[in-house]
């Protein structure tokens, strides 16, 4: 039975351009924050409906999954009500004094609704919880260590999607071409066999997903883990308070919400799809039977109708009526269904 079901007052009732222009018509400003925890937690159903009916009352917007190994949180919350949103955080034993990453560039406009899902993990690994000790963690470093171990030599690897990587990564990283941290865990560990006795810096947006990859690979008889502490966005917090710090992150970090991104860097690493010109943005084909990521610059977006091929050019310009038609029997797909598991033909464009 789906835990998620059933909770008619738990949900936002309003459609997407609804919740958007709510959005638009506040005066006042966001807090974006993520933060995550793992911990071991239980009655799920009674913790997600109280956290639901307290931070609505906040103005929380945001997604939020709880499981059993803990809780993953992407939100935004009025800048006024911060102080009591602080509080009540700290009022929960297994949140209290919880690390929080703010955002650096955002406009407070990056989640329309609040979500709290409960899912069997906060990161899906593919795995059971009895596998491996999660909370058997690798060591944090902070980013004057993180520089200091990369001069030293040691192997970094990103724990992140390869569209994220694409846009932006540390000098010399492996980046796996993975689109899922399910298919990750295992690609790692074999792109690393051997090296069991080096040192490894693992690195993310957050911190999340290296703390479970430092937990699996420790398991597996790597002996020197360490991850970056509070991920790129804590090390970017860093770098601002102290200016005498070297910034080895090049250009921008890939962001799960409306932004698509925030700029960490000048450099741009990565090129539109469609010309090769250079370019670090991404988009949904507008084609929504499509929605495919991937890469497109603003020529090609005006050019193509924000469409990654000539097919879904011609279907965005049918009636609404003979779209749905297509769509029929068609699986949803997700909004980061990436260019990796297609074979593209997006230069036929040109």
């Amino acid at each position: 039975m789906d835990p998620n079901a059933g909770k008619k007052n738990m949900f936002n009732k309003l459609s997407k351009s609804q919740c958007m222009d709510l959005l638009k018509q506040e005066t006042f400003n966001r807090v974006t924050v993520s933060f995550y925890r793992y911990i071991i937690l239980s009655n799920l159903n009674d913790l997600r409906d109280d956290l639901y009916n307290k931070w609505n009352e906040l103005g929380v917007l945001g997604r939020i999954y709880i499981a059993n190994e803990g809780i993953n949180a992407q939100l935004s919350v009025p800048e006024h009500n911060w102080e009591n949103f602080v509080k009540n955080i700290n009022s929960y034993t297994f949140l209290e004094d919880v690390p929080f990453k703010i955002a650096v560039e955002d406009d407070g406009k990056s989640f329309f609704k609040l979500t709290i899902k409960i899912k069997s993990q906060i990161v899906a690994d593919g795995l059971k919880i009895e596998d491996y000790d999660v909370t058997n963690v690798g060591e944090h470093l902070s980013a004057k260590q993180w520089n200091e171990a990369i001069n030293k030599g040691a192997i970094v690897v990103d724990m992140r999607n390869h569209y994220e990587s694409e846009i932006g990564k540390f000098k010399g990283a492996i980046c796996p071409d993975v689109e899922t941290f399910k298919e990750e865990l295992p690609v790692v560990r074999d792109l690393l066999k051997g090296k069991e006795k080096e040192d490894v810096l693992l690195y993310c947006t957050g911190g999340i997903r290296c703390e479970k990859t430092s937990a699996y690979l420790k398991h597996h008889g790597f002996k020197n883990v360490s991850q970056l502490h509070g991920g790129i966005i804590d090390y970017v917090r860093q770098l601002d308070k102290d200016k005498s710090l070297e910034n080895k992150f090049e250009g921008k970090n890939f962001v799960f919400d409306e932004r698509r991104g925030e700029r960490i860097s000048d450099d741009v690493i990565s090129s539109c799809h469609q010309c090769d010109d250079p370019c670090d943005t991404h988009v949904n084909c507008k084609n929504e039977n499509c929605n495919l990521l991937f890469l497109q610059c603003l020529s090609c977006q005006e050019k193509h109708k924000n469409c990654c091929s000539a097919e879904c050019i011609e279907v965005i310009h049918l009636s609404k009526e003979e779209r749905l038609k297509l769509r029929k029997g068609i699986e949803n797909k997700k909004m980061y269904h990436s260019h990796s598991k297609v074979t593209l033909n997006l230069k036929a464009l040109k």
